[in-house]
């Protein structure tokens, strides 16, 4: 296959891991099913000293999957708040369900049935095996296709189908029989702390004479960069509608996309969306957007296109002739998908990046 066989490749990896390896972070304790797929899913596309806060607090909460199971998905959402990708916070949601109800509380020890759970595809079930049953499982997260890589010189994006299965393939051939779950902890270790995206520790590598990469002297062309292409640019119009009493009108989101779930201010795609859905509110039919108070825009990056937010602030004054009755002080009116929330008070339910600093400009003001 290689230069490598598999015992010696696994004893040098762990003989690193053994003394350099990272083993004190909050979801290496306790090990168990529950806790490591909390983790595996909140690492998805996520820095560890950003997760690290999230996980502690979701644990805190949510200490084991019937708890989790039973919580109001409101809840579930708020404890995501900031970390993005919020389908992740959903599928738990619902996989915690599903391990209650179909698996009587326990989770799957085989590697296709943990796959057929929502948001657990093959890399991160094959690491909660391993991590917390010491299963013989090959994973392939981010950190492992970058070592393998440039360890190998494998050419190509990973993200195209015959490259991804060149890197499955040397990774299954590198899992060793013994301490499978120090393996895989090591081997992610080596590509978060040293084989790293930018700038890597090469002279720390315990494979810096076997690296193709760095023996070719060009470890930055590997992985493959992903094909390049500009991102779309998306606008929206947000209208904050706030009364005298410092509450804003809110709205619940369908439980699909990217903010699903999420309360957030109604949204639309331009101007004339926005005065049209005043016009027809029987709420707020009696303003007009011409009299909402501009704000500054607002630019939120996704993986797949650029939106830029246009704020408009509509103050609603309460009066004998205004249908608008105001939210007394301190209070949360609320119904199943629409809410009156008093900025001065700590909001229950999940809320996207921009939505948060939108209402943090409000506090302020």
């Amino acid at each position: 296959m290689t230069r490598f066989n598999t015992r010696s490749f696994a004893e040098k990896l762990l003989t690193w891991y053994d003394q350099y390896g990272r083993k004190n972070l909050p979801w290496q304790q306790d090990t168990t099913p529950y806790r490591v797929w909390i983790s595996e899913i909140m690492l998805q596309q996520t820095q560890v000293k950003t997760v690290i806060p999230y996980y502690q607090k979701f644990m805190a909460s949510f200490p084991d999957v019937q708890t989790l199971a039973n919580s109001d998905q409101d809840r579930v959402l708020k404890h995501w708040s900031g970390l993005g990708y919020y389908a992740r916070a959903r599928n738990l949601h619902k996989t915690a369900k599903l391990v209650c109800n179909d698996f009587a509380g326990v989770f799957p020890t085989d590697l296709e049935t943990m796959q057929t759970l929502p948001g657990i595809g093959r890399s991160t079930a094959a690491s909660i095996l391993s991590i917390s049953g010491n299963q013989k499982q090959a994973i392939l997260d981010g950190n492992v296709k970058r070592v393998l890589s440039r360890l190998f010189a494998v050419d190509g994006w990973p993200g195209k189908a015959a490259v991804l299965k060149k890197l499955w393939v040397l990774a299954e051939q590198l899992v060793p029989n013994q301490r499978n779950a120090d393996y895989t902890q090591a081997i992610m270790d080596l590509g978060a702390t040293v084989c790293t995206r930018s700038k890597p520790q090469c002279q720390s590598c315990p494979f810096l004479l076997d690296c193709r990469a760095y023996q070719q002297g060009n470890v930055e062309n590997y992985p493959g960069k992903k094909p390049k292409r500009s991102l779309p640019q998306k606008n929206a119009v947000m209208l904050l509608i706030q009364d005298e009493n410092n509450a804003v009108f809110m709205q619940k989101r369908p439980p699909v996309g990217i903010w699903g779930g999420l309360w957030s201010f109604p949204q639309f795609e331009n101007e004339q969306q926005a005065e049209g859905w005043l016009n027809n509110s029987p709420l707020f039919n009696t303003f007009t957007f011409e009299n909402a108070k501009k704000m500054p825009r607002l630019v939120h990056v996704f993986s797949h296109f650029r939106l830029t937010i246009h704020p408009r602030l509509l103050s609603l004054k309460t009066s004998t002739t205004s249908p608008i009755k105001s939210p007394s002080e301190n209070t949360v009116m609320e119904t199943r998908d629409t809410l009156w929330y008093n900025i001065n008070e700590e909001f229950n339910g999940g809320l996207a990046t921009p939505v948060q600093t939108l209402l943090n400009k409000l506090i302020k003001e």
